[in-house]
């Protein structure tokens, strides 16, 4: 598919108001995409953990205007209240959707959206946050056009989440979601995620993900300025054959339920993630020392119980503590023993695998 193929030719039905609502999940990358082209493209593919409770819930009043704007015309709430710094972003969202949703400035929007997890808590917001936004709008989309195929709609929605925010594309549907062009995989696109297309083991079904907050703090570094640092990154293109890499791995890892190197992989990864922000120019570091601590506690644990508990980190100091459901007494027990003192107000979010966004 091209982007040609996500402009609509024209509407059937006249809307003038109506609503929509949808939860949409964030996810957790398991092979990470760090770095991207024009327009959103990703520098190299990725898949990730929908998740199923960190979740943000968003509803889109519309009301057609009497004479089409110049502008696109919309009032932002979060949580109950106006957020004007968020505005910024949904503006460049529209400005870079609006190809492709030609009525945006047909009508004045209310965005209505909260989160089930803390805003600076670490958890993807703004993957969850646009996913749920791009599906109301392509309700709306689907109202107008009176009929759209299921995976017309699936796709689109991705490909308008990727827009917003590269890693809401991988938060439309799941359980898991690759998104990037990538060799072994023929159904991969740049232009949106897609579900998993390749055999699962059970292990991997209901997988646990508990969240631990190490740092609730606003990022000394944003994602979009990490990924623009790849640009002449001396290590990049060794990255990116990384991760095609990987991803193929997976795939028999996925198959044949293969935990110890699925293990590999996925610390492989995040610690390749975190090594590339430090030897960018300039250079930084998102860990904190409590996230230094965690990762040789969880080693540690590892080593001596036999349990198949592994971690995952995103652009940020907070630890994702991935493992099977049929090891969660066991794990819950050694976070509260010993992996809580490293949360930051002893905080931390239990979840695990979802299946992707609900219309509400």
């Amino acid at each position: 598919m091209t982007k040609k193929d996500f402009i609509p030719s024209s509407y059937i039905v006249h809307k003038t108001e109506g609503k929509v609502t949808y939860r949409s999940p964030s996810n957790i990358a398991l092979v990470k995409y760090w770095g991207k082209k024009e327009n959103q493209i990703p520098a190299n593919p990725s898949i990730s953990f929908t998740l199923d409770s960190c979740a943000t819930t968003t509803t889109l009043s519309y009301r057609k205007l009497k004479v089409r704007g110049t502008d696109f015309s919309f009032d932002l709430l979060f949580e109950g209240k106006p957020k004007p710094d968020f505005k910024p972003k949904i503006k460049t969202f529209f400005e870079r959707t609006e190809p492709y949703l030609p009525f945006l400035k047909d009508y004045h929007f209310t965005i209505e959206t909260s989160n089930t997890f803390p805003h600076s808590s670490g958890i993807a917001s703004s993957a969850s946050g646009m996913s749920a936004l791009a599906l109301c709008l392509m309700e709306l989309e689907r109202e107008l056009a009176n009929d759209m195929d299921p995976s017309h709609f699936a796709n689109k929605a991705s490909f308008l989440a990727r827009l917003g925010s590269g890693s809401a594309s991988r938060s439309t549907e799941g359980p898991i979601m690759q998104w990037g062009q990538h060799k072994d995989t023929p159904e991969s696109s740049d232009l949106f995620a897609i579900k998993y297309p390749y055999q699962v083991h059970e292990v991997f079904h209901n997988f646990q993900d508990t969240i631990l907050l190490v740092d609730q703090g606003t990022k000394q570094v944003s994602s979009t300025l990490g990924h623009n640092l790849m640009h002449n990154h001396p290590y990049a293109e060794q990255r990116f054959d990384q991760a095609h890499k990987n991803l193929t791995n997976l795939q028999l890892v996925f198959k044949e339920g293969n935990l110890s190197e699925f293990i590999k992989i996925v610390e492989s990864e995040a610690l390749t993630l975190h090594a590339m922000m430090m030897t960018s120019m300039p250079y930084f570091i998102l860990m904190k020392p409590n996230t230094l601590a965690i990762i040789n506690k969880i080693w540690a644990f590892r080593e001596a119980s036999k349990t198949h508990v592994c971690f995952t980190l995103d652009a940020g100091a907070n630890v994702h503590l991935l493992y099977p459901e049929n090891e969660k007494e066991k794990i819950k027990q050694f976070i509260k023993n010993e992996l809580v003192a490293y949360c930051e107000n002893g905080q931390y979010i239990c979840d695990q695998i979802g299946t992707g966004a609900k219309k509400l």
